[in-house]
């Protein structure tokens, strides 16, 4: 299952932390945008680590589930800088 997980992080160490775990799961897209590609057991995992580093009071994680057909039909234009790892999508 694609998954988008956006996030407004009011600490800058918190968000270090936030984007490292992020990365650990899946591909930066924008600044505070990841897409990852997850089983629901590795979604499980991945959600459960980002609150605990969150505070609620403060800051403000999304997650956005798209199914085979909607990322299907997901729209891209122009480049994309991404990290080391690498993304494919078989359609």
């Amino acid at each position: 299952m694609l998954i988008l997980i956006a996030y407004d992080i009011a600490d800058p160490k918190r968000l270090a932390k936030i984007a490292k775990t992020c990365e650990d799961f899946g591909v930066r897209v924008q600044y505070s945008l990841f897409e990852c590609q997850l089983d629901r057991e590795d979604f499980e995992t991945l959600w459960r680590r980002l609150l605990n580093l969150i505070h609620d009071e403060e800051d403000r994680l999304v997650a956005y589930r798209l199914d085979a057909r909607n990322a299907r039909e997901t729209l891209t234009a122009g480049t994309m800088t991404c990290s080391e790892k690498v993304c494919c999508y078989l359609v």
